[in-house]
């Protein structure tokens, strides 16, 4: 068993495939280097200490008496203990740890998975569970599903987990099949743009939007019994339901299969450095999820319409659930400072709120490091 390590656990972007993750669907995400670094230090006896210095919060749990928290971040700690140690049966040792974060919250970029993969990496390098990449994505996924209670997919603990660094993932999340990218964008960056606003709307529409792509699936099922999943489904073959389902069910659909589609182009246009034909797909993935899927909100329109005046700026759309959260832009490099300024002033003069804005780079996922490599 170790006994000090620090585990970096980044969060990630999503640069195309919003929303399809969970229905069979493929994604374009990279790890970046934002991230949520936390220390551990095994213990002797039973007890664990757990402190945010982010949250400036910390609580105590024994490992004999795991039980659900009302405080919600706590939760991602306890459910990966609960999963280890009562449902798989594992031995783990007691541990103190230490969580510092420079990974905006409520931003769109995986806070949430950021910090149970790393404490799910951290106890398995700890303990020497031995657990793979894989299985380590499947407790996380368990833990969000069953214990948090939020039905996404698996692109945010995959791309967690499996980033590399200048390399994007083309991720199809029904096998889990996957391959790098290399992410080259010349002089253009990622500036991510926060609304700094969260719509209550966020938990509960995520898990509507689950079960009404799985009403789509199940109706056009009825009469074709063939597919698994929704991205399986032909536009051509949807449109057959356009009179049968119901309108809000149909661009749900349609939504899904019309993404699934520019993921797949926009790994090809990046490849191919065609990058002004990818910006073009982010915008036409945001009004997706505008006008059909039903999940942008009034700042995140500002904020994408508001590039639009802009040259430099060649794609534009939301990431994350929707609700609130980020925007993902493509600038010219040397245009951020200056178009920050800019897109700050009008959001506060429009809302009367603050944004927050920075860059990202693409950048390992989880990392382990013992304390006598410093």
């Amino acid at each position: 068993m170790r006994n000090k390590i620090i585990v970096e656990a980044p969060g990630r972007i999503n640069l195309i495939g919003e929303h399809i993750d969970y229905n069979g669907g493929s994604v374009l995400p990279a790890s970046i280097d934002k991230k949520i670094i936390i220390e551990f230090h095994s213990v002797s006896g039973e007890e664990c200490n757990i402190e945010s210095q982010t949250l400036d919060q910390g609580f105590k749990i024994n490992l004999k008496k795991i039980s659900k928290s009302k405080i919600q971040w706590q939760n991602y700690i306890i459910g990966v203990l609960y999963n280890l140690i009562v449902l798989k049966k594992l031995k783990i040792e007691a541990f103190n740890c230490n969580i510092e974060s420079n990974l905006p919250i409520g931003a769109g970029i995986s806070s949430s998975s950021a910090l149970i993969c790393g404490i799910a990496s951290g106890l398995n390098y700890l303990n020497n569970l031995k657990l793979t990449n894989d299985e380590i994505i499947d407790i996380v996924s368990d833990v969000e599903h069953n214990f948090i209670g939020l039905m996404g997919g698996i692109m945010d603990q995959f791309t967690i987990v499996n980033g590399k660094k200048n390399k994007l993932i083309l991720l199809n999340c029904q096998n889990r099949n996957f391959k790098y990218i290399n992410s080259d964008f010349n002089n253009y960056k990622f500036l991510l743009i926060n609304t700094n606003v969260e719509h209550n709307l966020a938990n509960s529409a995520y898990n509507e939007r689950v079960k009404e792509c799985n009403e789509a699936l199940s109706v056009i099922n009825k009469k074709h019994n063939k597919y698994n999943c929704l991205v399986e489904v032909e536009e051509n073959i949807l449109n057959e339901f356009k009179n049968i389902l119901k309108e809000k069910i149909y661009n749900r659909a349609l939504f899904v299969i019309q993404e699934n589609q520019r993921t797949y182009d926009s790994a090809n246009k990046i490849s191919n450095s065609k990058l002004k034909e990818f910006g073009k797909l982010m915008y036409k993935s945001h009004y997706g999820l505008k006008n059909l899927y039903e999940v942008s909100c009034k700042e995140l329109d500002f904020l994408v319409e508001f590039t639009s005046n802009y040259e430099e700026i060649i794609g534009s759309r939301m990431m994350g659930g929707g609700f609130g959260g980020c925007t993902i832009n493509l600038i010219k490099e040397n245009f951020v400072d200056n178009f920050v300024d800019l897109v700050s002033q009008a959001y506060l003069d429009k809302f009367d709120i603050k944004l927050d804005a920075f860059t990202v780079n693409i950048d390992n996922g989880i990392t382990i490091k013992n304390f006598n490599e410093f």
